[in-house]
């Protein structure tokens, strides 16, 4: 009970759970104690079982999606570290996210739509960067690999990697699964398009929504010759268009919308995007929440096994460890 209210609400309002619906009486420091324990437990449990889930053929198309999202973290934690402050300083750490679904379903336009109960996820405060001299791959690269095999990703029929094009994303992407198709986020590029609309005209003048509305079009009906003309033109007045027009010839080969479309693939990051919410932003971003390393690890990987469907697998693990 105290890992559930822990994974789900604060702290205090967990003990408060506890006392009011069990009835049972649990200082908020002992949940936290707890519930930050079994988290740890959990993460580790994550790390030794990467078999994978079920015996039945994958899905003909599996997606796997990745993301980061700052985490609040306490002073101690960020010592040395440089961030997006105006002084250069970090107030936050970066929890890197990975899911996996499929979308064999449609909606009323034939666009996919993610099946129900696909969706698994796993994430933790970990670095994605490697060196040339390192041994073993980066920790996140290491998890990504473990729920793919959990989830039987590279035997699908179809794979699909999907970004918003930070260089990790495509760095794993190419390292892990040298097959998968990589689709950038489509929200994505039209949110940094309509970025340099403002740039170039200001947030507010008439000029600057028709301006990325063009480009919206134009990225849609797969006109991307017209794009970067467009883009071009202006990059020797904006560094924001000259910045967005080497992102766009970067990424081209991953904007190819009207091509995914015809083949029936998702080409935004709804779902990993709702998964960064889900998991980090609704208990770990909290109004005055600052967390330590290993406290915001344990409460991620909690979220990650009960959101997942892999709760009572942990227990049961947990259970015959005990037994032996």
């Amino acid at each position: 009970m105290v890992a559930t209210v822990g994974a789900l609400v604060s702290f205090e309002e967990g003990s408060e759970l506890l006392r009011e619906l069990a009835g049972v009486a649990v200082p908020t420091k002992q949940v936290e104690r707890v519930a930050e324990a079994l988290g740890a437990e959990i993460a580790e449990d994550e790390r030794r079982y990467a078999e994978p889930l079920s015996s039945d053929p994958p899905p003909p198309t599996l997606y796997l999606g990745l993301d980061g999202t700052g985490v609040p973290m306490r002073p101690s934690e960020l010592a040395g570290r440089t961030g997006k402050q105006p002084d250069g300083s970090a107030k936050t750490r970066e929890a890197k996210l990975c899911t996996v679904w499929s979308a064999e379903s449609r909606d009323a336009e034939g666009r996919p739509v993610r099946d129900p109960g696909s969706v698994t996820y796993t994430a933790a405060i970990e670095s994605a960067a490697t060196l040339d001299t390192d041994a073993a791959p980066a920790e996140f690269t290491q998890r990504v690999l473990r729920e793919a095999t959990r989830r039987r990703f590279t035997e699908a029929e179809r794979i699909v990697v999907l970004g918003d094009c930070a260089p990790f994303i495509w760095n794993i992407a190419e390292e892990l699964f040298p097959r998968a198709m990589q689709i950038a986020d489509r929200y994505h590029v039209k949110e940094y398009l309509s970025t340099v609309a403002k740039a170039l005209y200001g947030a507010d003048s008439p000029q600057a929504k028709p301006w990325a509305e063009r480009r919206h079009e134009e990225i849609d009906r797969g006109r991307f010759a017209n794009l970067l003309r467009a883009v071009r033109r202006q990059a020797p007045h904006s560094e924001e268009a000259r910045k967005c027009f080497q992102y766009l010839v970067r990424n081209r080969e991953r904007m190819r919308y009207p091509e995914f479309e015809s083949q029936g693939l998702c080409t935004s990051t709804g779902v990993v995007e709702a998964g960064c919410k889900v998991v980090v932003g609704t208990r770990l971003k909290r109004a005055g929440m600052h967390w330590t390393l290993a406290g915001a690890n344990a409460i991620i990987a909690l979220r990650c096994s009960k959101l997942s469907g892999r709760f009572e697998d942990f227990w049961e693990r947990r259970s015959q460890r005990r037994v032996a």
